[in-house]
């Protein structure tokens, strides 16, 4: 008795110290008896050729020595095991046999007949047979407390409403039949359960509960390790569901699953069993493997590749950003220095400490003069520049079409004396001269005059001589060293600032 706990290895040592001490006896039901056992413990381990194996043995001694319960529970398991592996002509013939021609037997025994019967029944279509047989096994055991006979009866019911697609039935007898082998922790039935339970999901087209059940089975499957043919038609339905779902990660997880579950199944069955047909073509199944294999790699190198790419670019912007913020703050700084040159010229205006002036301090360049190059005489050069300084105070320079030659003709000389002068004495040619003043007269006016402020761009650049928005705004960062834009906003944050403090 101390072999049914145990695990297979120490069960297999107390039937081997039972053979020893039974060895020679004249008793009718040794050595059968260890072959019986062995062949039960094998079969609840789900190894089917050392199970079919040791009953044979069995059935052999038993005939030796005349024991015809011991001859029925040989013929009966090795029955069993038929109906298991899918050959349900042998298994009808030896159930029937011993279910209605015998009265040997106890009623557990006959139970469980009648059971396995009924399923070879429903197996082979014989539809009406195998519900007698259930409704029998039902109404026999309904009044001993729904006892595991009970419950083996519900779920051949399950299986044989499944077969003749009354779902719902199913399902009501399939879920009373999980929760209590479940609870008993029956390996077999709980297997056989989740199969039609899932199956019945399927039939109705409830088909995301259909997957869940049988991501429920392939667990159980993986922990219990118990392993049946029936599960060559579940894997399948899983790879098919996620390869429409397009989740090749998961197809391929259960392409995976499946080729080791039928790879366990040829090694249980092939010494014992016809070949079972399949719905499936494995040298297909693994190319697909392959190919998802393939792909979902390439897939990890494109990440990993955009990854890069993306840390590359993220760098890039995070250098880039830093620049401009670096940027921004010299412009910022620039324009700053800017209000500030504005308002001490404003402040040493109305102190009287300069003449009028609507230029900005900026560093000119340091002019040399030679003597023994320059063309123009001094008193020309004096007037040349006192119309000028005329040109500047009246502010003619906003005029537009300003030309070199047009100035000339204005300051009463020539082309070539007036850009010699301005060469010579401002230090830059007549673009760069006019571009200075008018961008001198930009800055204060700016900073002065709220409305001019409010100008579009394009209307500023106009009232300053300019043709186009762009060539004002360039020349402006020119001059200034910050875009128009930052002395606009800073000109806005020094007069808020003014209004705080004043309020």
């Amino acid at each position: 008795m101390m072999h049914f706990n145990e695990d297979l290895p120490n069960a297999l040592k107390y039937l081997d110290s039972l053979q020893i001490i039974t060895k020679g006896s004249d008793k009718d039901y040794y050595p059968a008896r260890v072959y019986l056992l062995r062949g039960n413990l094998y079969s609840k381990f789900y190894n089917v050729k050392a199970a079919l194996e040791n009953y044979i043995l069995t059935l052999e001694h038993a005939k030796k020595k005349g024991n015809k319960r011991q001859i029925a529970f040989a013929e009966i398991s090795i029955a069993y095991l038929n109906n298991y592996i899918g050959k349900f002509s042998e298994a009808t013939s030896t159930l029937r046999y011993y279910l209605y021609n015998t009265d040997y037997l106890d009623k557990s025994d006959y139970d469980n007949i009648r059971v396995n019967l009924a399923d070879t029944y429903i197996e082979t279509n014989k539809i009406d047979s195998a519900r007698i047989l259930i409704e029998e096994g039902l109404l026999f055991n309904s009044e001993n407390g729904k006892t595991h006979q009970y419950y083996g009866y519900l779920l051949e019911s399950g299986f044989y409403n499944l077969k003749i697609k009354k779902y719902h039935i199913a399902i009501e007898n399939l879920m009373r039949c999980e929760k209590y082998f479940f609870t008993t922790n029956n390996i077999k039935n709980l297997s056989y359960t989740l199969l039609f339970l899932g199956q019945s999901y399927a039939g109705l087209g409830e088909i995301e509960k259909a997957i869940q059940t049988f991501i429920q089975l392939d667990s159980h499957v993986q922990q219990s390790k118990h392993f049946f043919p029936e599960l060559r038609e579940v894997y399948p339905y899983l790879v098919n569901y996620y390869k429409e779902k397009n989740d090749k990660e998961k197809q391929l997880y259960f392409i995976e699953k499946f080729l080791k579950v039928d790879q366990i199944l040829d090694s249980q069955f092939k010494y014992i069993s016809r070949e079972l047909p399949r719905q499936y073509d494995r040298p297909k199944l693994l190319k697909e493997k392959e190919d998802i294999t393939i792909e979902l790699r390439n897939k990890k190198i494109f990440f990993y590749f955009s990854l890069i790419v993306l840390s590359l670019i993220l760098l890039i912007f995070i250098v880039l950003y830093r620049r401009t913020k670096k940027a921004e703050k010299e412009y910022r700084r620039a324009a700053q220095d800017l209000i500030q040159s504005v308002n001490e010229n404003k402040i040493k205006k109305e102190i009287g400490s300069t003449k009028e002036t609507s230029s900005v301090n900026f560093p000119e360049k340091i002019i040399t003069e030679d003597k023994t190059t320059k063309s123009v005489s001094e008193d020309i050069a004096q007037n040349i520049l006192a119309e000028l300084e005329n040109f500047e105070t009246k502010e003619q320079f906003l005029n537009k079409g300003i030309t070199l030659g047009s100035l000339a003709k204005r300051v009463k000389t020539n082309s070539k004396y007036l850009s010699e002068i301005i060469n010579t004495y401002k230090g830059k040619n007549f673009a760069a001269y006019l571009n200075d003043i008018r961008i001198d007269y930009a800055i204060n006016r700016l900073a002065e005059d709220k409305k001019f402020r409010s100008y579009k761009i394009s209307s500023i650049a106009e009232e300053l001589g300019y043709n186009t928005e762009q060539a004002f705004t360039m020349a402006f960062k020119k001059r200034t060293g910050t875009p128009l834009s930052i002395y606009l906003k800073e000109i806005e944050r020094v007069v808020e600032s003014k209004k705080i403090e004043n309020s």
